[in-house]
């Protein structure tokens, strides 16, 4: 009897925890935040003018593959069969060089894309934990990963004055 009583109390003392964890929880949209920056416009007009230059001459480099193809189709069938052979290779390799530049362009473009959106994310994040620990939150969740919360207190609003 003593440790049913003693379970039934140490239930009733953990919902009760539970309860009162509950009312220090908040949710915050952090891609809504991310979205409003106007810092993320600016690390987008930064990003494009580090890779113009790159993105201006594999265009070029595009185009003259293009004109070499368009003349192949021409004048192939009035080329010697050795400068035919001699274009195709030369296409191919040009081609090839192209294709090369351009995978190795996104994968460095992508990756700088990134580096910048993580820059900005712990930014968010320092600021979710600064109005979380200056509003007394224990937990704070992303609205986007809740399916339902009926009580709980947004903290966006508060968040985005920290971060601009």
């Amino acid at each position: 009897m003593k440790k049913l009583l003693c379970a039934a109390g140490l239930g009733l003392a953990l919902a009760a925890s539970a309860a009162q964890a509950a009312d220090k929880i908040a949710v915050v949209n952090v891609s809504n935040i991310f979205q409003q920056l106007p810092q993320r416009a600016t690390v987008a007009k930064q990003l494009e003018n580090e890779f113009k230059g790159r993105a201006t001459d594999l265009q070029a480099q595009e185009r003259a593959i293009q004109a070499q193809m368009q003349n192949l189709q021409r004048n192939g069938s009035t080329m010697k069969a050795s400068e035919r052979s001699s274009l195709e290779k030369d296409i191919m390799a040009k081609r090839q060089s192209f294709e090369n530049k351009a995978q190795a362009f996104e994968q460095d473009n992508r990756r700088r894309q990134m580096e910048e959106r993580n820059k900005i994310l712990s930014n968010i994040q320092t600021a979710v934990k600064k109005v979380a620990d200056d509003e007394g939150y224990d937990v704070v969740l992303d609205t986007n990963s809740v399916a339902y919360a009926a009580n709980s207190k947004d903290i966006t609003a508060d968040v985005l004055k920290q971060v601009k």
